[in-house]
């Protein structure tokens, strides 16, 4: 989703309750939404989720494709699959791609995975899917649908949002705000440092963070389901997707010396011990911005607005095809 956007709706399917358990029923009937633009699928490499649907086929599987023709319309199209009788969709494209798909699917019985096609596709890399699509798809037939938690964010002037792998509030929003869309798609994650580098000098918004019974001032914090941030680093060392919560981290800090000094705590596996950075697990935050003051937050890599916003995780809202060995089995 370009930023700006209408959120996708969320689906108002009932969400389980109970603790997290893997389904077990065959998984036939597959739809496959993808959005044609990505940058995995344009020119010659269209061929590539060809390929994927061939190997689904080859292995007995019925394939349908649901090509979006806007931005936020993958959401609509992961539903008009369930209508269609699909008990497996998969979303072709990018992280946002996959979240406007699962934001279709929330809460419902059908099945979800992704074939990855995108610019940095941390939800693949955290769960060792090759980035892909015709190579995921060999991996994702014999995936184990898992019940997993979402996260979930509300604010006063949009329709709640779920997401699938991280919420950042402050600096990196903004650097996602300030995407040259051009430059993205020609270069790729490339395009993410040049607008990180354009940051440089300039003053970095700050906001209360509420977690853990603490209250903390932040100039960005991420609320993660992942250890992996950008396809590049982690920033979280110790989540997992099939866990039930989040793993907070809050940079306390805004001078720019501080952030260069984080990056190098990251890259060296130090963040934790690092002055001024706030690491804990929760399930609500609450975010409310300083008087003054105006800070974005995204999801999945998709610019979402300004803050205030209440992130809680879902307990059991999606069904998601993992790789035997993640699941656990």
């Amino acid at each position: 989703m370009k930023s700006g956007a209408a959120p996708a709706p969320v689906a108002t399917f009932r969400v389980p309750s109970g603790g997290p358990k893997i389904i077990s029923h065959p998984l036939k009937n597959i739809g496959i939404v993808f959005n044609p633009n990505a940058g995995g699928l344009k020119g010659t490499r269209r061929s590539r989720l060809d390929r994927a649907v061939e190997i689904l086929r080859n292995a007995g599987r019925i394939v349908e494709l649901y090509p979006t023709q806007a931005p936020g319309q993958a959401a609509e199209l992961a539903r008009k699959a369930v209508d269609d009788g699909c008990n497996l969709v998969l979303a072709a494209g990018g992280d946002g791609t996959i979240n406007e798909a699962v934001n279709g699917l929330v809460g419902s019985d059908v099945a979800f995975g992704p074939l990855p096609a995108g610019t940095a596709n941390v939800l693949a890399c955290e769960v060792g899917l090759p980035v892909r699509p015709d190579h995921a798809a060999r991996y994702l037939l014999d995936g184990v649908p898992t019940r997993v938690s979402l996260g979930l964010l509300e604010t006063p002037a949009q329709p709640p949002r779920y997401f699938v792998l991280m919420a950042g509030i402050g600096l990196d929003a903004r650097i996602v705000r300030e995407l040259d869309p051009d430059l993205k798609r020609r270069v790729g994650k490339l395009a993410y440092w040049h607008a990180g580098v354009r940051q440089l000098g300039r003053s970095v918004e700050r906001f209360r963070v509420h977690v853990d019974g603490r209250e903390l001032e932040s100039s960005f914090t991420l609320v993660t389901r992942v250890r992996n941030y950008g396809g590049d680093f982690e920033l979280a060392r110790k989540i997992r997707i099939t866990d039930p919560d989040f793993e907070v981290v809050v940079f306390e800090r805004h001078a720019w010396h501080d952030y260069l000094r984080v990056l190098g705590a990251v890259v060296t596996n130090t963040l934790y011990q690092t002055p001024g950075i706030t690491v804990c697990r929760a399930t609500e935050i609450r975010i409310q911005p300083l008087p003054g003051q105006a800070v974005y937050m995204q999801a999945d890599g998709e610019e979402l607005g300004a803050i205030p916003v209440t992130i809680s995780a879902v307990p059991n809202a999606l069904s998601r095809l993992l790789r035997k060995r993640y699941a656990g089995r």
